[in-house]
């Protein structure tokens, strides 16, 4: 095989140690292979980038192992060319015959250009797609935590969401806070009602009776107090995300363009795919990296299976949160297209669709940083003109009127 770099290493990454084979082609045509072990002590690191750098060492390519891999991506990565290699792919090259070391077969498939690495983002995108999935699992507590206060609610017969759309509104919060400190007349914790909700107070007044002990009101102190400290840290965070999100503001202002998709969904979008689509060769190549195209699984011209790739679970699921919000944007192509496939394909594929959509859609308003333009609700209607007409004087037929069609002139 060619022998595409002259001098590379290989890493095995543990949590403890890292196994690193240095591999070189010398002048004679020898290949001069080397193995050491190291701790994953940082000192231990930067000797071990100062041993490759000695011997001339220009690629590096380590297994995504975890999380072990990052501070040793974060040493190397200024001195060295690092690929990130899927361990998927390592073990779908054939070849490996004998069973040598993990590290001593990465630099030898690296050495002849057999390893594709992953895709890693700058820095300041690093660090930015940590606070986002920080904050998405925060989001995902407090909503733990309120489906808890919830529970304990109904645990003492209070109907407050029967009758609100959001227990954690600010009725909902108001009544709940005063039911902490041992308010037990429902037509007192009712009055607290605010706006549209002031229109039912009779309905919540029989709601909001039920047999509070004190036990609850320990249980919902508790589970309270937890709820605003989650608040609070998602409030830091916003703030902190904001901050870095300084230098990407025009990214996010543009795919914030975008039907369903609000500035937090921006933000997690932006923070997944970073803001240069040139490491993308098409829009297809991110949608499966994305995991929200359709799995490819064919064989002897039968179709095995066709789920989509695992792929960022991070992006994923901001594209499908926002696909849902799309779909019931009035008169957007987004929600027509939701429609069509929900009938045919039902709703959780539909909302795949819809996300595979805004993630082109996104893809092209950043390379070619241009404003959104939706193609409207009668898209499907344009393509095919010929094919509406015909099926709707059908159904015209079916029920009993006589179609004549005229051409309308254009204006001119």
């Amino acid at each position: 095989m060619e022998t595409i770099y002259r001098c590379c290493a290989g890493l095995d990454v543990h949590k403890q140690s890292v196994e690193a084979t240095v591999r070189c082609l010398e002048g004679s045509g020898r290949v001069r292979m080397e193995t050491r072990h190291f701790r994953t002590f940082t000192r231990d690191l930067l000797e071990m980038s100062d041993w490759m750098s000695g011997e001339g060492v220009t690629h590096v390519a380590m297994e995504s192992t975890g999380v072990y891999w990052k501070p040793i991506y974060n040493i190397l990565e200024s001195h060295f060319e690092v690929l990130l290699v899927n361990a998927r792919h390592v073990k779908q090259v054939p070849g490996r015959k004998t069973d040598i070391k993990d590290c001593q077969w990465l630099a030898q498939l690296l050495q002849h250009g057999l390893l594709r690495g992953s895709f890693i983002p700058p820095r300041p995108i690093r660090q930015l797609r940590d606070l986002t999935r920080h904050r998405a699992q925060l989001v995902a507590e407090k909503t733990r935590v309120a489906n808890r206060i919830q529970k304990v609610l109904e645990d003492c017969n209070i109907k407050l969401a029967s009758v609100a759309t959001d227990i954690l509104g600010a009725s909902g919060r108001a009544m709940i806070q005063d039911m902490i400190k041992g308010e037990s007349d429902p037509g007192k914790l009712a009055l607290h009602a605010r706006r549209r909700l002031k229109e039912k107070i009779p309905e919540l007044t029989l709601a909001m009776e039920g047999q509070v002990s004190e036990h609850h009101r320990f249980l919902l102190q508790l589970l309270w107090d937890q709820l605003s400290e989650l608040e609070a840290l998602i409030e830091r965070l916003e703030r902190k995300v904001d901050e870095h999100m300084v230098p990407f503001q025009w990214a996010v202002d543009l795919v914030d363009e975008i039907p369903g998709i609000d500035r937090t969904v921006a933000q997690s979008i932006i923070a997944e795919i970073g803001v240069d689509m040139g490491q993308y060769p098409t829009e297809k190549h991110l949608a499966s990296w994305a995991g929200m195209s359709p799995g490819n699984n064919e064989s002897a011209g039968k179709h095995k299976s066709g789920k989509t790739t695992k792929g960022n679970r991070w992006l994923k699921q901001s594209l499908v949160q926002a696909g849902w919000a799309a779909s019931h944007a009035k008169k957007s192509y987004f929600s027509v297209l939701y429609s069509r496939l929900a009938r045919r394909r039902g709703r959780k594929r539909s909302l795949i669709a819809v996300g595979h959509s805004l993630l082109v859609t996104v893809y092209n308003m950043l390379k070619h940083n241009q404003s959104f333009a939706d193609l409207g609700a009668d898209y499907y209607d344009k393509r095919n003109v010929q094919y509406l007409t015909k099926h709707l004087v059908k159904r015209l037929e079916s029920l009993g009127h006589k179609v004549i069609l005229e051409q309308q002139l254009q204006a001119a």
